[in-house]
């Protein structure tokens, strides 16, 4: 097992992570002095455990986290971590298995110390278990800092033998061997406690057993009460259900007849439903019919318009077609004309050319002209299209209009009839008198819930002082149980105070016997008289001694002839009350302490008081002889003569037993009064309890006959609220209705007035209508005009253009000019001949549809004359359909008035019935309080059973329960858990009794193996040292020794003489001299049990010269199996090194690492 690296981060000066490589088992760290070389001691001091601030070279465990330089803040916490290479499995156990154990520790400026284990958070008892017998730890011999040399051999013999215990792994058994010593004393404790506990339990149990059987009969009786009282109740529930069925019989013979007047009711609604069904369609008939009538108007309208129109276009296109033909045959005749003259203008070429460009300038302006006109009658062709359109429009909505005008006149008529109707109906409900009814019996119902109200609070608020009186009885028992086991308690322990005392006292039974015949066995003894300050009764206990046992006496002559006779040792006192004499020396006495009406021991006058022995030593030179002083300890020294009682137990004092033992009366009387007090309190308690159990059943009786009339009234309440109901939702429905029907009236007037008004604009907008159409066919004339005008100026100027030139093409070009005008006379008669044939076209089109739309009318002319015959057969359809409706409405007002009737006698019925169901409902409540199933009880009881017999039997048995008397109704249960209690404590006493005989031959076998290893140790160790001390100092001899005889406890010593020397004293050696015998004694344990790692620091500093080498040499043979790492600044011991680590402070307060390999300097060196 080696250590392989040291990890810090801000530790102490090594703030930055610092990662401490431990390659080899040699490695030397060198730096200056204050570098922080130490630190790294320290560090591994710390994680293993360190918990001393002192150990650590600091006040508080939060000095070892960086607390800032001049460049750096402070930082928060600080950790190490080592880990170690366990190829070697040295760490066994559940660690075996792990080839590198990680050990890691943070403190926070809070001092909270967190350890990790493998990086697993664990405790510190964890860290130091895992080197216990290895040889590490905090403070153990592998681990030598500064000044520790010297520590290690001026150590005193207990802790040398630290050392020797922790070579020969036995350290561990010191450790399991206190633990176990702990444990048996804390089962000796455990044990005492029982056997007081179990005595007192015995004594409870007798009592508890008694009450636990009166427990047990009241319980039996309690039972039986239970049982009458629910049988009384399925007696009741029995007569109940009988006479619910009877009352069921009866509502339901009205319910059925209900029913069938509700048919009767709902047929009838269902015909009238029926018959507005068929209103609704005849209605719907009507309104298509209407519309499909004005729909037909409206076709014709338009077909007429449509006819006129087109009759129109045909003329215009006549029209058109007849100049066409005419331009085409001038065209044609043009052109023959444009072939004669071919040759005859040729030679008037040059007089023509001015002529054709005044002639193209003219025919252009005609075109244009033509291009206006054809503009301009288009123009009208639209307005005229839209003025037809608006007015088939208009001509439509005048014929709707009226027809609506006429529906409307006819509907106002109805509802007015109507009107009267609802009018009639909810004058009658208002006139009705249910309101003051339901007011009334609601006024009823308030009362009687607000006395209900008042009655629960009354009962929840004595429920409440029931199940208060009840806790504070259950408090008050369990109060009473734990004063009495306090008494109980108290009493054992003053039993057994007064019998220790009494046997301390007392252990001569001959000398009893002779006190009591001289009538001294009752009379005070000394300890019993005085009172001491509790600083000092272990020094009065000193110096009394068993003068404090003496018999205290008014006068010792009266005895003085009697003691010859007394047997055994004893001592008698005169304790006639005196003063003492005064002191002049001004030092505190002991006598001083003392408070008694008794006379004080004249011993006491010269015994003086101090603080420590050095206090002691200072007064006795001030002191008479047979002058004494004595400390708090139990030091009692004098010129001559010192008394020592330094092992003394608190508990084996007299002077604090017997003031435990007037404590203790003093409480046991307080408890008594205690006891006195609770049972007087629970007594008045469970007598108010039983007074107001029985004010509680009065108030439930009376509670549940408030609710049987609160039913009755809510049920007939309900019974006229239902029937106000009705009334008030048909009322609603007829004011609705109403307002309906005048809201209708209302707006049917509107829109008649409205429709006159529209019908009179209709004629006003007709007259508009002409005088638009007359004005538009005079536009027409004048466009028509305009275009014809344009058309034959155009014409003109562009044949007279179109002449010239042809001439002036012919003159250019004979052959060229000739094809010219042909091809140029060609294209226009054949645009003529298309435009005629276009126009024949369109005259051909808008003939057909002429015939067509004629047909139509006069087919739209057949169905106007159907529709109106339909039209008056829907009318009159609808009118028969609201005849029938108003006889059914009065059929179903005479059945409802019948159902009403009905109605009133099944409420009637059902108050009946709720009223008993109320009843049975509360004795079910009842029943399934006390859980019980009434089919059960009634068929388990006598055939004859009556409720009278069972009321008879119930008081009897109460009367037997009142005189029982008060119940301890908890004994039961106490006695059973107290009687587990008592089974689990014997129990639980043999458990301990058995473990304390297992730890006793645990602590024997420790301390066997303890004894026998630290022998082997410890010779082997004798021989080790013995061999390297005189390596060491060149000769001379050195070794151990034990100081006592006890193995288990023996402080061991080192004796050493170097080479010439004859030193009694290891003190008298010099500095070097010790740190080179500490060396040896480390040394030797090393070899009889290697740490895994050693660290030293500057443990080579008081040497010289020579002695650095041969600690060196030492040193690096023992290397072979213990990995050193050692602080030092002796180039010899530097020497032995395989690596260097220094420690710099380049930057101030800040620690960084330097490594240099030494073989490979040396390399470097030798290759340089």
């Amino acid at each position: 097992m080696r250590l392989c690296n040291i990890k810090l981060s801000g530790f102490k000066t090594f703030v930055d992570p610092t990662n401490l490589i431990i390659p080899g088992n040699l490695v030397g760290v060198v730096g200056p002095n204050g570098c922080g070389k130490s630190n790294i001691i320290d560090a591994v001091t710390w994680v293993m455990g360190e918990s001393s601030a002192k150990h650590l070279r600091g006040e508080s465990l939060t000095d070892v986290i960086f607390s800032g330089s001049s460049a750096r803040q402070p930082v928060g916490q600080a950790s190490v971590e080592l880990i170690f290479d366990n190829f070697d499995k040295k760490l066994g156990g559940e660690y075996a298995s792990y080839d590198e154990i990680s050990i890691k520790r943070q403190i926070n400026r809070d001092s909270v110390s967190t350890y990790y284990l493998n990086g697993t958070r664990c405790r510190r008892r964890d860290i130091t278990a895992i080197f216990l017998g290895t040889g590490l730890g905090p403070r153990s011999y592998a681990i030598i800092e500064q000044g520790m040399i010297s520590r290690l051999i001026e150590a005193k013999p207990e802790e040398l033998r630290f050392y020797i215990e922790e070579a020969a792994g036995i350290s561990k058994y010191r450790e399991r061997r206190r633990e176990t010593e702990s444990r048996i004393r804390r089962t000796k404790e455990n044990i005492e406690r029982l056997t007081d506990i179990r005595e007192e339990l015995e004594k409870q149990l007798n009592h508890l057993q008694r009450q636990a059987k009166a427990a047990e009969r009241y319980k039996t009786l309690k039972q039986e009460q239970r049982q009458l009282s629910s049988e009384l109740l399925a007696l009741n529930w029995r007569d109940l259900s009988s006479e619910m069925s009877t009352l069921k019989e009866g509502a339901g013979e009205r319910e059925n007849a209900v029913e069938a007047a509700i048919a009767k009711v709902r047929e009838t609604e269902a015909e009238t439903e029926k018959h507005r069904e068929e209103l609704s369609e005849a209605n719907k008939h009507f309104n298509n019919m209407q519309s499909e009538l004005y729909k037909i108007g409206s076709d014709i309208s338009s077909y007429e318009q449509k006819l006129h129109h087109t009759r129109e276009k045909i003329t215009s296109i006549e029209s058109e077609l007849e100049k066409s033909r005419h331009v085409h045959a001038d065209t044609i005749r043009q052109h023959e004309q444009d072939k004669a003259e071919y040759e005859k203008l040729q030679t008037e070429l040059t007089n023509l050319e001015p002529k054709l460009s005044g002639s193209r300038d003219e025919s252009n302006k005609a075109y244009e002209l033509l291009n206006h006109a054809e503009e301009a009658m288009q123009g009208w062709q639209s307005e005229w299209d839209t003025f037809n359109e608006s007015y088939s429009e208009f001509t439509r909505q005048g014929q709707v209009d009226k027809t609506r005008l006429e529906h409307l006149e006819f509907g106002l008529g109805e509802l007015a009839e109507r009107r009267i109707q609802l009018q009639q109906e909810i004058t009658k409900f208002e006139q009705s008198d249910i309101n003051n009814t339901i007011e009334t019996l609601s006024q009823s119902l308030n009362d009687k819930e607000q006395q209900q109200t008042e009655l629960a609070k009354e009962y929840a608020d004595k429920q409440n002082v029931v199940k208060d009186y009840r806790e504070k009885v259950r408090t008050l028992s369990a109060q009473l149980n734990t004063a009495r086991q306090n008494y109980q308690n108290m009493k054992g322990r003053l039993v057994s105070l007064e019998t220790l005392q009494q046997s301390v006292i007392e252990d001569n039974q001959e000398l009893s016997v002779w006190l009591k015949e001289n009538n001294l066995d009752q009379q005070q003894r000394l300890s019993q008289s005085i009172k001491v300050n509790p600083k000092w009764t272990h020094a009065l206990e000193t110096v009394l001694g068993n003068h404090l046992h003496d018999v205290c006496i008014d006068d010792l002559n009266n005895y003085l002839s009697k003691l010859e006779s007394a047997p055994g040792k004893f001592g008698l006192m005169n304790a006639t009350s005196s003063s003492y004499s005064s002191d002049t020396k001004q030092f505190p006495r002991l006598i001083e302490k003392i408070t008694t009406d008794l006379r004080v021991p004249s011993i006491l006058e010269n015994i003086y008081l101090a603080d420590s022995i050095e206090e002691a030593k200072n007064m006795l030179s001030n002191l008479s002889s047979g002058q004494s002083v004595v400390i708090e300890s139990g030091i009692w020294l004098s010129h001559d003569w010192v008394i020592v009682n330094n092992a003394s137990d608190v508990n084996d004092s007299v002077l604090n037993r017997e003031e435990e033992i007037s404590s203790l009366k003093l409480d046991i009387e307080k408890r008594e009064n205690e006891i006195q007090s609770v049972e007087s309190e629970l007594k008045s308690t469970e007598d108010n309890l039983e007074q107001v159990e029985t004010t509680l059943n009065q108030q439930q009786a009376l509670t549940t006959e408030q609710q049987k009339s609160i039913s009755d009234v809510r049920a007939k309440l309900a019974s006229t609220q239902t029937e106000s109901e009705q009334l008030s939702i048909r009322h609603q429905e007829y004011v609705e209705e109403l307002s309906i029907n005048q809201d209708t009236a209302e707006s049917d007037k509107s829109e008649i007035d409205t429709i006159k008004q529209r019908i009179v604009s209709l004629e006003s907008d007709n007259q508009r209508f002409q005088q638009q159409r007359d004005e538009l066919s005079e536009v027409k004339d004048k466009h028509r005009e305009s275009l014809n005008t344009a058309r034959s100026s155009w014409q003109e100027t562009h044949n007279e253009s179109h002449g010239i030139a042809l001439q002036l093409e012919s003159y250019s070009s004979r052959r060229a000019s000739y094809e010219q005008a042909i091809k140029r006379n060609d294209i226009q008669v054949t645009h003529l001949a298309g435009r005629l044939a276009e126009l024949e076209k369109s005259l051909t089109e808008n003939q057909f549809p002429i015939k067509e739309i004629q047909e139509k009318i006069e087919a739209c002319l057949k169905d106007k004359v159907h529709a109106e015959k339909n039209l008056g057969d829907a009318r009159t359809n609808v009118q028969k359909i609201e005849v029938s409706m108003r006889d059914l409405e009065q059929g179903r007002h005479k059945f409802e008035q019948q159902l009403e009737t009905l109605r009133a006698e099944l409420e009637k019925a059902r108050l009946g019935v709720n009223s008993c169901q109320v009843r049975l409902e509360t004795v079910e409540q009842q029943l399934s309080a006390e859980q019980q199933n009434v089919k059960e009880l009634l068929e388990a009881l006598e055939e004859g059973a009556n409720q009278e017999d069972w009321t008879t039997q119930l008081e009897s048995l109460e009367r037997k329960i009142t005189r029982l008397g008060p119940i301890n109704l908890a004994a039961i249960d106490e006695y059973t858990q107290n009687a587990e209690r008592k089974t689990y404590l014997d129990s639980q006493d043999k458990d301990l009794t058995d473990a304390l005989t297992t730890l006793e031959n645990a602590i024997s076998k420790i301390d066997k193996e303890t004894r026998t290893r630290f022998k082997e140790t410890f010779d082997k160790i004798n021989t080790h040292i013995k061999d390297m001390f005189p390596k060491l100092f060149g000769g001379g001899h050195a070794y151990l020794e034990l100081i006592g005889d006890d193995l288990l406890n023996t402080g061991v010593a080192i004796m050493a003489r170097p080479p010439g020397k004859k030193n009694s004293s290891i003190h008298l050696l010099s500095g070097g001299e010790k740190a080179l015998t500490a060396v040896a004694l480390v040394f030797s344990i090393f070899k009889l049990n290697p740490a895994p790692f050693c660290i030293l620091d500057e443990v080579d500093a008081p040497l010289d010269d020579t002695n650095v080498g041969r600690f060196s040499e030492l040193v690096k043979s023992m290397s072979e199996e213990v990995q050193f790492i050692f602080i030092t600044h002796n180039k010899i011991t530097m020497e032995i090194a395989n690596q260097l680590l220094g420690v710099t402070m380049h930057e101030p307060g800040v620690s960084r690492l330097v490594s240099v390999d030494m073989d490979e300097a040396v390399e470097m060196a030798v290759s340089a």
